[in-house]
C-alpha cells in the first residue's frame, strides 16, 4: 500500500556543485525537496521506491548502493542510493536517480531500504500504471520519491524554445500533482507531454497506478520555470 509520495524535479542543477555560481537560483526548489522528503520519513515506511525518467541504459531496476555521478557535467561527485555497502552494481544511476540519491544524502535518509527503477520516455501510460500498481504490491507500507520535469518549452531561452502549450501543461500537471488527482495524471496527454519534452510523464503515471485506492490527499509545495522548464514540488500523504 501507499502511505506517502514525493514528486520532485531532476535536473543536476538542483545539485549545488553542478550549478556552481547559479546554485542560488534553485534554493527555493531544494528547501521545498528537503520538506517533501521530510513527509517521507514522517509516514515510516517500510520500503522505499525511487523512479525517475531514464535512458535505455538506466532503465529497470537498481538496488541499493547503487552509484551514481555527476562527472559527466564536469563535477567531481559520485554519490549512491541509499546506505547499502555490501554489493556495488556495475550498472550506474540514470542522472534522475543520481540527483534523487543526492536529495537523500543530503537529508540522511536512513528510514527505511531504498530501490531505484528507471522508466523510459516511451513507457504508455497502461504499462506506467500497472508498474505502479506492482510497485505497492512488494510491502505493507511504501512510499514512493518519484523526479521528473514538466515542459521544456516555456521560454524562447527554454530548451525546447517557446512553445505556446506549455504553460498550461504544466498548470494542469501541478494542479494534479497537488491535488493527488489520480485520474488526471492517468489521463495525460503522452504525445504531447513527448512534444513538449515532458520528462515526468511516465514516473507521475507510475505514481498514479502506485496510488489507486489509497486516498491520499496533495500539497503543492513549488511550482516554478526558472530556466524555462517547469519545476514542480508536491507530496501525497
Amino acid at each position: 500500500m501507499l502511505v506517502a509520495a514525493a514528486v520532485c524535479p531532476c535536473p543536476p542543477l538542483l545539485v549545488p556543485d553542478v550549478a556552481a555560481g547559479a546554485a542560488f537560483e534553485m534554493d527555493a526548489a531544494r528547501a521545498a525537496c528537503t520538506d517533501a522528503l521530510g513527509v517521507l520519513a514522517a509516514a515510516r515506511p517500510d520500503r522505499l521506491m525511487v523512479v525517475g525518467p531514464a535512458e535505455q541504459s538506466g532503465r529497470g531496476p537498481h538496488p541499493e548502493g547503487a552509484r551514481g555521478s555527476f562527472r559527466g557535467f564536469g563535477v567531481d561527485l559520485d554519490v549512491r542510493l541509499g546506505r547499502d555497502r555490501a554489493a556495488v552494481p556495475e550498472r550506474s544511476l540514470p542522472p534522475s536517480l543520481a540527483v534523487a540519491a543526492w536529495l537523500l544524502e543530503r537529508t540522511g535518509w536512513s528510514d527505511a531500504p531504498i530501490e531505484g527503477l528507471g522508466v523510459g520516455e516511451p513507457l504508455a501510460a497502461e504499462r506506467c500504471i500497472e508498474v505502479g500498481r506492482d510497485i505497492v504490491a512488494q510491502a505493507e507500507r511504501v512510499a514512493l520519491l518519484v523526479m521528473g520535469d514538466a515542459s521544456a518549452c516555456r521560454t524562447l531561452k527554454a530548451p525546447g524554445y517557446l512553445d505556446e502549450r506549455a504553460a498550461p501543461f504544466d498548470a494542469e500537471v501541478a494542479r494534479a500533482l497537488g491535488a493527488a488527482d489520480v485520474a488526471a495524471l492517468k489521463a495525460l496527454d503522452a504525445e504531447l507531454a513527448y512534444e513538449l519534452k515532458v520528462s515526468g510523464r511516465a514516473p507521475w503515471q507510475v505514481l498514479a497506478g502506485a496510488a489507486e485506492g489509497a486516498d491520499l490527499g496533495g500539497a503543492l509545495l513549488y511550482e516554478d520555470a526558472p530556466y524555462g522548464v517547469g519545476y514542480v514540488v508536491a507530496t501525497w500523504s
